[in-house]
């Protein structure tokens, strides 16, 4: 089984439409696919979540707060229709707009104008987050591409790096819990945290009525697959997998290209077979 539970589309921070992310998933020949964009559901108006081929499982990925650092919760096998994803959906567009207008005026304050809005230009009717700020300061010469964005003004301690205003773990777990899904914690290598730290993060994240990880997120070397399994273990946590796809070009993150999970970690599709 070809099984991608973690990818983007234009809606959030991706570049491919819903329609053409489908197509790319039937052309790669995946089975399970999850279309997981940041704080929205608005992809799956566009396609059909009952599909057959690629099945469907509804998903999301939200920000999130953890102890001063921001991580992010993917919400597995969700229903779409539930108030808790419309409440928290809808909290989440207020926090992004108030960040996006925060993330503008620090930029504005370092010589840039007008940002917040050549930021929305590039939505494609979703909501700003900070690629799009990305590519408006590329758009305007400010940087060659967008790495050198997020290294001089948006990555981590930078002016643009404005994540206090998301909701709290506990919060987002609740959200996608009262909407019948499985609370993952998104790609745990990426937050740069100390091994201390990150078991932490998993105690917390347990404690709050989180049940997965991914285990595997993009593409991994096997000696971090099986550290991340370790921990999944630990923790008595279900494992997922996905590409965390965004882009064609990004061959780290390639849709449908997911190694398979250890046969020592019990699967989150578990739990919806």
């Amino acid at each position: 089984m070809n099984i991608d539970l973690h990818c983007h589309t234009n809606i959030s921070d991706g570049s491919l439409s819903p329609q053409d992310l489908i197509a790319l998933a039937i052309e790669r020949e995946i089975d399970v696919l999850s279309v997981t964009d940041h704080d929205s559901v608005a992809a799956y108006d566009r396609i059909n979540p009952l599909s057959k081929k690629p099945q469907i499982i509804p998903g999301i990925e939200f920000s999130s707060f953890w102890r001063k650092s921001g991580v992010h919760i993917v919400g597995l096998n969700l229903d779409l229709d539930s108030d808790a994803i419309a409440q928290g959906v809808a909290q989440q567009s207020k926090a992004r707009r108030e960040r996006g207008e925060k993330i503008s005026e620090k930029l504005h304050a370092l010589g840039f104008e007008d940002c917040l809005e050549g930021a929305i230009s590039y939505t494609a009717g979703g909501e700003v987050g900070r690629p799009h700020f990305a590519q408006h300061l590329v758009a305007i010469g400010a940087v060659t591409n967008i790495a050198q964005a997020f290294k001089k003004y948006l990555g981590a301690g930078k002016a643009g790096d404005i994540k206090e205003q998301w909701a709290d773990m506990a919060t987002v777990i609740g959200w996608i819990r009262d909407a019948g899904g499985v609370a993952v914690l998104a790609h745990p290598t990426k937050y740069k945290l100390t091994r201390t730290k990150l078991q932490m993060l998993l105690q917390d994240f347990s404690a709050s009525g989180g049940e997965a990880m991914e285990v595997i997120s993009g593409l991994q070397v096997p000696s971090v697959t099986k550290d991340m399994a370790s921990l999944c273990r630990t923790h008595n946590l279900l494992a997922s997998c996905g590409s965390d796809f965004h882009a064609p070009n990004q061959h780290w993150a390639a849709l449908g290209m997911v190694a398979k999970l250890p046969d020592s970690c019990t699967a989150v599709w578990s739990r919806w077979d």
